[in-house]
């Protein structure tokens, strides 16, 4: 299968890597010095494997033709001027591994609804500095699946397709029957995650089960929750997305979050959410894609957000500061 990917961060690299590796085409749409690097070297992998693999290395992406498969893996305020370039071109099928929800409808405007599938992403990794004139190594660290499906419900022949050439590649992967319950129920959790994340400073176990930032997570998932119901998405009814999670009471709720952050504790204790590695590098943070479509999708429901907008004011300062080059 030929796969385009856009963008060689953490995702778009591991992604890149293994599929090449197992001998799919990979166009792998990279800029600056990083694309010179990867075309020159492959790509480094480090974490769950040791190996580096080549593949064509695309600095002009409005040469690219056709594709089977299109995976967008840019952050999210780039997503317009990445997909921009590729409006027109061919392709059988086209997915996010971004985080939000917003993205399944960028997907549709660029390459229309019938080529977009729904998708979420556990994979979990973090590009090592460069060193030496070689690219820094995306380090692959939470082995978690890729999830596809049809924006309309059930399973196909494409996504299964899909799932097979990951799997074969070396990646987890598997087809959901509601995709869009899948991208709000990973939402949600997210939410979550990522604002008392920047918040704190602090590795994602430790916010979780603290005594006075676990409310503050719960809350801001149990908001986000509300508005996706009333939306009318049905989420899954498992972890922070269950109806006991969400209908039962704060404290109950804040007990999940913290023996969540205990598990974390054992097995992933120096995980730092994707958005926080941003913050560290005072790059800009995905907040207005994301956060803030919550909170307009609740304002216009009628659904109050009150904890969640308190931290994406936080969050948008911290993101205008470190766009505008200030400490």
């Amino acid at each position: 299968m030929h796969f385009v990917i856009v963008g060689a961060g953490a995702l778009g690299s591991i992604y890149a890597a293994y599929l090449a590796r197992d001998g799919h085409r990979v166009s792998l749409i990279a800029r600056g010095e990083r694309a010179a690097a990867l075309a020159r070297h492959g790509i480094p992998v480090t974490g769950q494997e040791s190996f580096t693999a080549a593949c064509e290395v695309v600095t002009q992406p409005q040469t690219l033709r056709d594709a089977d498969v299109v995976i967008v893996a840019v952050k999210t305020y780039d997503t317009h001027q990445a997909l921009a370039p590729l409006r027109g071109m061919k392709t059988q099928c086209a997915f996010s591994v971004q985080n939000g929800v917003l993205k399944d409808r960028q997907l549709s405007e660029a390459f229309g609804a019938q080529a977009t599938l729904g998708a979420i992403s556990m994979v979990g990794g973090d590009v090592l500095p460069a060193e030496g004139g070689l690219p820094g190594p995306v380090r692959y660290n939470m082995a978690n699946p890729t999830i596809v499906g049809e924006l309309t419900g059930g399973t196909s022949e494409r996504t299964a397709q899909i799932v097979d050439a990951f799997v074969h590649a070396g990646l987890k992967a598997h087809a959901a029957d509601d995709i869009v319950s899948s991208e709000w129920s990973k939402f949600v959790a997210w939410s979550g995650f990522s604002t008392l994340a920047v918040l704190t400073r602090l590795p994602t176990w430790r916010f979780m089960a603290d005594p006075d930032t676990a409310p503050l997570v719960a809350r801001v998932m149990r908001e986000t929750a509300a508005v996706a119901i009333v939306h009318g998405v049905r989420l899954q009814d498992s972890g922070f997305s269950s109806r006991a999670f969400i209908e039962g009471s704060e404290e109950d709720a804040i007990q999940a979050v913290q023996a969540h952050g205990e598990r974390m504790r054992v097995n992933a204790p120096g995980f730092r959410q994707s958005i926080l590695q941003d913050a560290d590098r005072n790059r800009r943070l995905e907040v207005n894609e994301t956060l803030d479509y919550t909170l307009e999708l609740g304002a216009k429901l009628g659904v109050p957000t009150p904890t969640l907008e308190w931290c994406c004011r936080v969050l948008r300062a911290v993101s205008r500061a470190n766009a505008e080059g200030r400490p």
